[in-house]
């Protein structure tokens, strides 16, 4: 929920408050995003939906829109410790993709983090590394600092 609700109503809502809006999000069309499954046990998510879904993005100047047209935005990731390191997050990828793709976009961005010395701790790309979204076809668009660029996949 952190891209979906402005600052003070996710602080707010901190924990129960925010699953319980994600479960009613989930619920009502569209899902919020995708879950990986190991052995019948969701061990991964990726949020992905159409941008002006995040209104938290939309007022970012950081990562600030490129162009009018229209895309999906893959926002965050989370993969349990026992499964990371595995290429769980490549495959989240691509499935965003091909979600996308079926739900009509043409465009599917994302925001990862460039790490400043070529690691950075799991709790700070929870919105990706350029490498996966590399792998996935994505190519970068703008970077409007040394750590964030705007990487797209246009189908």
């Amino acid at each position: 929920m952190y891209w979906r609700l402005p600052r003070k109503e996710f602080e707010r809502r901190k924990g129960e408050g925010n699953r319980r809006a994600l479960r009613k999000l989930a619920g009502a069309g569209t899902p919020p995003g995708l879950l990986a499954y190991f052995d019948a046990e969701p061990v991964g998510w990726c949020a992905l939906a159409p941008r002006e879904a995040y209104p938290v993005l939309e007022r970012s100047r950081l990562l600030a829109r490129v162009d009018e047209k229209p895309v999906w935005s893959v926002v965050c990731f989370f993969v349990a410790r026992p499964h990371r390191s595995r290429g769980l997050t490549r495959a989240l990828v691509r499935a965003a993709v091909a979600f996308a793709r079926k739900h009509g976009a043409k465009i599917v961005e994302g925001y990862p983090v460039e790490p400043r010395k070529g690691h950075a701790p799991d709790i700070f790309v929870w919105t990706g590394l350029p490498g996966t979204f590399r792998s996935a076809g994505f190519k970068e668009v703008a970077r409007r600092s040394p750590t964030r660029p705007i990487v797209r996949l246009a189908m």
